[in-house]
């Protein structure tokens, strides 16, 4: 019997052995087991949650001076905020009605009230005493479709100091749109050969071939083909007669934002492959082809454009406001000045209006009081909180660590 269960043991063994005659074992056979107890995770305070935390207690003593003080400190940011923006000097005028209202025949006319606003933090008379006025002047027929230069007359009460900065403004007008906002094609801006077909079938449609004579459309899609077209000279200083005396001059240079122009590339085309936008062909202004064909040489070219790559870059509310002239340097001194604009943009297709706004800027930025009223609403609602927590305790004080309000102590709240 003795032997019998040997020759069974070692049978045993042999059947282990490996397939190539040797005599190891199988691994997991060689491996044993730890124990649990040596299964756990290392001994240190990441791995077994023993960081040092900070457990805050929240009672009146701890949670009624923070909310006062964060009050006091977002009282005290908005109140800055809120002034800075208070010496931010505006002059906003609309002309949309300048071709209707203003008189045709050389004189001047008051602008209705409710087409400017000054937005000075020196309040002056003569705001009131000198309102605005403007005048039109028509194109001469020769020069194409109707179109009309507008003059608008203001009055400066006080010195706009450097920099000084003129944008237009448009009011209902999406450039949100989804379909509006991705008509476009970077790859033809970059100067990447695209076919009219290409451009057809991909974003650009339905203006990215032109129907009648089959070309591609350069600049091609819904933003280039309604780009703003009126244009603005710079500000004269007049004398008491409305007489030139000097002028401000504004740089039409560096109003985009920096890494804009990388998008954009001088174009390669000849002018027989290319058409301009349907909104171009036979328009007026900067963006306007009477023939409604590129010339050789004369192709429009964005990388030396900067009001093009304004445009182009998209605006996320219905109304906005878009750099058009700058001044670094010299401050724009009180005095009564004209600006002449040639009046080329309609707007009555989509409702809107558009306007000019000559405005300064502060540290923070223009002239907007969103960013210091919600600091001064977080303010508030920190004094409200803090002042209905602290009648709360003085009208029905709770002692800290009262038992009394736990469930188990309290029949009537247990479920």
């Amino acid at each position: 019997m003795l032997e019998l269960r040997r020759s069974k043991k070692s049978e045993e063994k042999n059947s282990k052995v490996g397939a190539d005659g040797g005599d190891n074992v199988q691994d997991s056979d060689k491996k044993e087991k730890k124990p649990y107890a040596q299964q756990r995770p290392a001994n240190t305070a990441l791995r077994q949650q023993r960081l040092k935390a900070w457990h805050p207690i929240l009672t009146h003593a701890t949670v009624l001076p923070l909310l006062f003080g964060l009050g006091t400190l977002f009282a005290v940011l908005g109140a800055v905020l809120y002034w800075s923006a208070l010496q931010v000097n505006e002059l906003t005028i609309q002309y949309s009605n300048c071709q209707n209202e203003a008189p045709q025949d050389g004189s001047l006319a008051p602008i209705p009230s409710k087409y400017f606003t000054y937005r000075f933090h020196s309040s002056s008379k003569s705001m009131y005493e000198n309102p605005p006025q403007w005048s039109v002047t028509p194109y001469p027929p020769s020069s194409g479709p109707a179109r009309f230069n507008c003059t608008l007359y203001f009055t400066l009460p006080t010195q706009m100091d450097s920099g000084v900065f003129l944008y237009y403004k448009l009011t209902n007008f999406y450039q949100n749109h989804r379909r509006y906002m991705k008509s476009m094609d970077s790859m033809q801006m970059l100067d990447k050969p695209r076919t009219a077909d290409q451009l057809q079938n991909a974003e650009c449609k339905p203006l990215g071939k032109d129907p009648v004579s089959g070309l591609s459309i350069y600049p091609c899609g819904l933003i280039a083909n309604s780009v703003f077209n009126d244009t603005f000279q710079s500000p004269v200083l007049l004398d008491q007669n409305n007489h030139p005396q000097s002028i401000y001059e504004m740089s039409e240079k560096n109003i985009i934002w920096s890494g804009e122009a990388r998008r954009y590339k001088t174009p390669t085309y000849s002018a027989k492959d290319v058409v301009p936008p349907p909104f171009w062909q036979g328009a007026e202004g900067p963006f306007g082809y009477p023939s409604g064909r590129y010339e050789e040489g004369k192709i429009f070219d964005p990388s030396k454009n900067e009001h093009f790559q304004v445009w182009m870059r998209t605006a996320a509310f219905p109304t906005f406001r878009k750099l058009y002239m700058r001044n670094d340097t010299v401050p724009m001194q009180a005095g009564r000045y004209s600006l002449l604009i040639g009046d080329n943009y309609p707007v009555n297709m989509f409702g809107g209006t558009k306007a000019i706004v000559l405005t300064t800027a502060s540290w923070m930025g223009g002239r907007s009081f969103m960013i210091g009223m919600s600091h001064i609403a977080v303010a508030a609602l920190c004094f409200a909180l803090g002042i209905l927590l602290t009648a709360k305790q003085l009208i029905k004080p709770r002692r800290v660590g009262d038992t009394r309000f736990l469930s188990w102590n309290n029949p009537h709240k247990q479920h």
